[in-house]
């Protein structure tokens, strides 16, 4: 049996952006994701060990937002990289990821990517 973690609007500042002024006054993102992963005895023995630990999954996606990046695909894919190669029990990652008030020349509250494996 499988099931769904889903963590939302995780904010972070961060440093990603194609223009020099975006990697060094940085910006407001917000990152959302769906995990699905095998249940396996996690419920049956109610022990947080068996489980996809979220706060450590919190962290991971912090420690990869802290790397800066040119655009917010990248960022998404190394969110998606990291979090397979550090819980082997995902086998459903999908990640969003929103850059808040890009620098477009006008109003947008946000431009956003959502990546799948």
């Amino acid at each position: 049996m499988q099931y769904r973690i889903d963590l939302e609007g995780m904010e972070f500042r961060a440093y990603h952006g194609c223009y020099d002024l975006e990697r060094k006054v940085g910006n407001r993102f917000v990152v959302d994701l769906e995990l699905t992963t095998e249940l396996g005895r996690v419920a049956e023995e109610d022990d947080v060990e068996l489980a996809v630990n979220y706060l450590k999954v919190f962290e991971t996606v912090r420690e990869v937002m802290a790397v800066e990046q040119r655009t917010i695909e990248r960022v998404s894919q190394n969110i998606i990289d990291t979090l397979c190669e550090r819980f082997p029990a995902i086998v459903r990652v999908r990640c969003r990821v929103a850059k808040m008030a890009p620098p477009l020349g006008g109003k947008v509250r946000s431009v956003s990517v959502t990546l799948e494996r």
